[in-house]
């Protein structure tokens, strides 16, 4: 899946559905598109985790990849990148 645009507290819940629909499809891997995100609040990193969990309770891999430059270092200042794998 692929997230664009900007993540925040006004959309956040959207993504949440679209992490559950994702997940619901029962993958082997969840890889969550990144390159054309622009900006992510804390809302947004929390919807991260939220898939991040989900995904690990249901056996599912679960990476992020091609954060923009300020969405990676985000993700890097908050710890999320200490918890969800960066795909390579």
């Amino acid at each position: 899946m692929a997230l664009r645009g900007e993540v925040d507290v006004l959309n956040v819940d959207q993504v949440r559905v679209a992490l559950v629909e994702a997940l619901d499809a029962r993958p082997r891997t969840l890889v969550v598109d990144l390159s054309e995100l622009s900006f992510i609040d804390s809302t947004g990193l929390g919807a991260i985790i939220f898939g991040f969990q989900r995904a690990r309770d249901e056996g599912v891999d679960f990476l992020l990849a091609r954060p923009t430059r300020g969405v990676h270092q985000i993700l890097v200042l908050s710890g999320v990148l200490e918890v969800v794998g960066l795909q390579q």
